[in-house]
């Protein structure tokens, strides 16, 4: 299909929990659509020490599992479309180290973050549930910077998710500080599809206007949890009117 995103680095599989479609699914509506890079980064799993099991991620023991069955549909379509695979991960500290060497052991592609929350997920805020508390977009804003300073993340995944209804000053302060870290470390920020047609917060226009004034690269994430998000040509016009309204930078291309 003409004039549809050529790449898309934002997509997920049924071991999120959250998630339907087999991955054959969707590499054939990729293709369909005239996508020519598709990248897997389904969340990523945590080495939890206290016995938790996540609803909304693998375990630990699945990626290699992961990884290889996309390695293999890789190897088979090679000639219509390029596979590509890695996570979507926040950068949680206490987690990193582990989840990093599991990363390189695996030899995944990339990493994209999607600070969903910025402590295990069983005794922090979920970022997106709404807040008029200060500190806790700044400590978004905080851990955000501090993760993309590792070096691992291409780019940041709905950077909007902090739901913070306090003083409009306050956002615009805090977002401000994030889109221009961002720009310093050449990170692109997600305009996130699915979140325009699954009636969540973001994207959301008072962020967008920053990165507009600020300057920062976009790319287009189609957070694919199911086949038909990867065919969504509505939605993802809608993301696309957001580019033209507040003349983003947008790119398409992360570097692999």
């Amino acid at each position: 299909m003409k004039n549809y995103i050529k790449a898309n680095y934002h997509t997920h599989t049924y071991r999120c929990q959250h998630a339907i479609g087999t991955e054959r699914e969707y590499i054939e509506a990729a293709i369909d659509m005239g996508i020519k890079k598709l990248g897997f980064s389904d969340h990523i799993p945590c080495p939890y020490k206290d016995g938790y099991v996540s609803g909304i991620r693998m375990r630990m023991d699945e990626a290699p599992e992961y990884v290889r069955t996309i390695r293999k549909l890789g190897e088979e379509y090679r000639d219509q479309i390029q596979i590509f695979v890695g996570f979507e991960a926040e950068y949680i500290p206490e987690f990193f180290t582990e989840q990093m060497h599991m990363f390189k052991n695996l030899g995944c592609d990339y990493l994209i973050m999607g600070q969903h929350f910025w402590v295990s997920e069983n005794t922090g805020p979920y970022t997106g549930s709404v807040t008029e508390d200060e500190g806790r977009i700044r400590q978004y804003v905080d851990t955000v910077i501090e993760g993309m300073k590792t070096g691992y993340f291409k780019y940041l995944a709905h950077p909007d998710l902090i739901n913070f209804q306090g003083l409009d000053s306050v956002y615009d302060w805090e977002m401000t500080r994030l889109c221009e870290e961002m720009k310093e470390m050449d990170i692109p920020l997600e305009i996130n599809v699915i979140g325009i047609s699954g009636g969540k917060h973001y994207p959301t226009e008072r962020f967008w206007e920053i990165p507009g004034r600020v300057g920062n690269k976009v790319i287009i994430g189609l957070d694919a949890h199911c086949v038909d998000n990867m065919v969504d040509v509505e939605n993802y016009e809608n993301a696309m009117k957001f580019v033209e309204k507040y003349n983003l930078n947008l790119v398409d291309d992360i570097g692999l």
